[in-house]
């Protein structure tokens, strides 16, 4: 690896912080920039998925204020994401490489869509809540089982797993949308913290990519959760889905 490629992505993890806190989709930037490095594409998501823990973990504590007095259903949401980033982190690594290799155009698709349409589920968790008449319900059976899905989806790839998670919490939990967001922040930590277990038990991790992005996406992590309600989600996102959609295209036709 140069210099220059180093450099490359330690900026790519910074960008990947700071969007991750903020729009929830930071691997569409470090995951297409790993691919456009030559790297293989299991070792770039294993290899970014590790690298991402710090940025998952800084940005779960800058929502901490969100979630006082809820972290009992937090934590209960949090086994089930843990156990679905379990069943994901072991289906990346027990199936063929060809065929992550096959589907993550459509993955980055998937992130793509997801992400574009992230303004609207915001929108549909305001219009059914106003300041004085906001409302957190109990977690229901209902709640976990998509819990659980999207940790599966976050532990194989991840990307815009969280603009799900809000849309589960928003509808099924938390009509408060910075306690969803909060709360969404630390279940896609959660299945990005034990995928990333088993990720580094399998030996399939590159050191250096990993350091490179984790360094990047602590500092962005910490930015995103102090500034970000100030930033330009919508520049953002646009960002996001023009990488995805870029990188989905050569993809295919590579």
């Amino acid at each position: 690896m140069s210099l220059i490629d180093g450099l490359i992505i330690l900026v790519a993890g910074v960008i990947a912080g700071i969007i991750n806190v903020v729009a929830g989709a930071g691997t569409l930037i470090t995951f297409p920039t790993l691919l456009a490095l030559g790297i293989p594409p299991v070792t770039a998501n294993v290899s970014n998925t590790v690298g991402l823990v710090p940025a998952s973990v800084t940005g779960a504590i800058g929502y901490r204020r969100e979630l006082a007095g809820q972290w009992r259903a937090v934590i209960t949401m949090a086994a089930f994401s843990a156990v679905g980033g379990i069943v994901g982190g072991i289906l990346l690594l027990a199936l063929p490489e060809s065929s992550f290799s096959t589907v993550v155009p459509y993955l980055l698709l998937l992130a793509a869509l997801l992400s574009a349409i992230q303004p609207r589920v915001a929108r549909f968790v305001r219009r059914h809540s106003t300041e004085a008449s906001a409302d957190t319900r109990p977690v229901t059976f209902g709640l976990v089982l998509g819990v659980l899905a999207t940790g599966v989806y976050g532990g194989y790839f991840g990307a815009a797993q969280g603009v799900v998670l809000l849309a589960l919490l928003g509808i099924l939990w938390s009509t408060d949308l910075n306690r969803a967001n909060g709360a969404k922040n630390v279940l896609a930590g959660v299945a990005n913290i034990v995928s990333a277990v088993i990720f580094i038990s399998s030996g399939a991790v590159d050191w250096m990519i990993a350091l490179l992005v984790g360094v990047g996406s602590a500092v962005g992590g910490m930015i995103g959760a102090r500034i970000g309600r100030r930033l330009p989600a919508p520049v953002l996102r646009v960002i996001l889905v023009v990488v995805a959609l870029t990188a989905a295209i050569v993809l295919f036709v590579t």
